[in-house]
């Protein structure tokens, strides 16, 4: 570098001794920041109706469970706990006088932490917290190499390690998609495997037959130990109502199951409207928080203080052919009073949105859907969102590159939640002192300070200009999606885990598959 001897020291330097200077700064400051975890949202929540609709909706409860009632099929318990608390059983008929089913959920924690292997990954649910996981259930998945095809073990176990790589995600999921090479009766087991020891972060045990939730406390008990999930909460089990107004004994059997575990039930009725219900969004909300309550209501029988969920599930339908939608006006509308109807209930909510399409494949359809029904969500303060990331065809498909996708919409969403701050280092005015006018601020000290952390920076966007674009391959956004999730799981590391654990985790699935025949139906 030349120095010009002659120069007098205490003189300001030039505008390209600035430039250069700034750009060295530049250099140094030019590493990757890691994003810091979600901790609570800092804009409010949006209230759709006033407390006069919502209480309406509220009576419009009361009167379902006071003059139709909801079904126990099979599950001779509960009705016992139902009586013995007051309620009127007939048969297996129960019904509630107005106001009864509310003062049973009273005991219901309004927050509670769920717990995971790494403390640190460990969320809360309720307050001002969101709790981002990925689609549930699908038996399906796709990618744009191998298309269209069932769901693997190895397919479910991709999805956890996704999940465990994707910052915006915080809760590892529970069937993320279904092993179908697997025999029904022992899918379960290699499940909860996957997510024990491919993750850290928190996850959902099985409901759908008792011994297997069962099978999943006891092997959260190998990992955590007895005494910790006595004290505390760390899983969750999906409680689906057979909608209308039916809990069978498969879900009210697994609902007790995880009660008396003190572990979290999500209660989660499933409302088609026109089909479960009424098509109306006042009658979907109301019967949602009937059959709601009712769950939770039991949860809190069997042990008070069980740390609960309300859940929701409901879409509209295409009235003319029968087809489910989603992102439609009337099903966010209902998303966003059935989170207000759960705080006023005291309650954590899962929401029945999430980045849900009916779309069949991850294009503008499937992004414009997942949208409306992801911003209604969010706007609304729901405390937990499922599916928000991957969904395909109604959920019956898990996308490789849609999950990619939504990961961007998620990361930006919980960014907006995050606010912005108005103090003085927010208002840069060493930049304004650092630049003469008509100079750009891109190298000044506060950029420096902040351009790693300033602005969300999606993963599969391609801003550049079109010629760029061309010579860098065309790619669309589901083509460097594949890109990406392919990076990411290549990238993959297992978190460390205790061996003498894991071979206990590995016995128990070995002697449990080892004691039923294989059952595929």
């Amino acid at each position: 570098m030349l120095v010009n001897l002659n120069a007098d020291p205490h003189s300001p330097p030039s505008t390209t001794h600035r430039v250069k200077a700034r750009r060295r700064r530049l250099v140094r400051h030019n590493t990757p920041e890691v994003a810091a975890p979600f901790s609570g949202r800092s804009i409010p929540a949006y209230a759709l109706l006033n407390d006069a609709a919502l209480k309406r909706i509220e009576d419009q409860a009361d009167w379902i469970l006071n003059e139709i009632g909801v079904e126990f099929r099979g599950d001779q318990q509960a009705l016992d706990l139902f009586a013995q608390a007051g309620a009127q059983v007939s048969g297996e008929r129960v019904r509630f006088k107005p106001g009864h089913a509310r003062e049973l959920c009273a005991t219901a924690p309004e927050t509670f932490l769920l717990h995971a292997r790494d403390p640190n990954r460990t969320v809360t649910l309720g307050g001002d917290n969101v709790v981002l996981m990925p689609g549930y259930g699908s038996p399906f998945v796709t990618d744009l190499e191998k298309g269209r095809r069932y769901a693997t073990l190895k397919d479910f176990r991709n999805f956890v390690k996704l999940t465990f790589g994707a910052p915006a995600l915080n809760h590892s999921g529970g069937t993320v998609v279904e092993p179908t090479d697997v025999p029904v009766n022992k899918r379960h087991l290699d499940m909860m495997l996957a997510h024990l020891t491919l993750s850290t972060k928190p996850f959902m045990g099985a409901v759908t037959a008792p011994e297997r939730a069962e099978d999943s406390i006891a092997m959260a008990r190998l990992v955590f130990g007895s005494e910790v999930l006595e004290r505390n909460t760390v899983m969750q089990a999906n409680i689906n109502v057979n909608s209308p107004l039916i809990y069978d004994h498969t879900m009210s059997s697994a609902l007790r199951i995880y009660a008396e575990a003190n572990q979290c039930v999500c209660v989660s009725p499933a409302i088609f409207a026109g089909a479960m219900g009424p098509l109306s969004p006042a009658a979907v909300a109301a019967q949602t928080l009937a059959e709601a309550m009712v769950g939770i209501a039991l949860a809190q029988l069997v042990r008070p203080g069980c740390p609960v969920v309300f859940g929701s599930f409901h879409s509209t339908m295409n009235l003319r052919t029968g087809g489910l939608t989603f992102g439609s006006p009337e099903a966010n509308m209902t998303t966003m009073a059935i989170t207000q109807l759960g705080r006023r209930l005291g309650v954590p909510v899962r929401s029945g949105g999430g980045q849900i399409t009916s779309s069949n494949a991850p294009d503008g359809q499937a992004m414009q859907d997942s949208a409306g029904a992801m911003w209604s969500t969010i706007l609304s303060g729901a405390h937990q969102v499922w599916h928000a990331a991957g969904w395909l065809e109604g959920g019956l498909v898990m996308s490789y590159e849609k999950f990619i996708m939504d990961l961007d919409h998620c990361g930006a969403i919980l960014k907006m939640l995050r606010g912005f701050e108005t103090d003085d280092e927010a208002f840069g005015r060493d930049a304004y002192l650092e630049t003469e006018p008509g100079e750009n601020f891109l190298s000044s000290g506060h950029t420096l300070r902040h351009y790693t952390s300033a602005n969300f920076e999606p993963q599969i966007s391609d801003p550049g200009p079109y010629e760029s674009w061309i010579e860098n391959g065309a790619l669309t956004s589901d083509q460097r999606a594949s890109v990406q999730w392919r990076r990411m799981l290549n990238d993959y590391q297992p978190p460390e885990m205790n061996p003498g654990i894991r071979a206990a985790l590995e016995d128990f699935v070995s002697e449990r598959k080892a004691a039923m025949p294989d059952e595929w139906y």
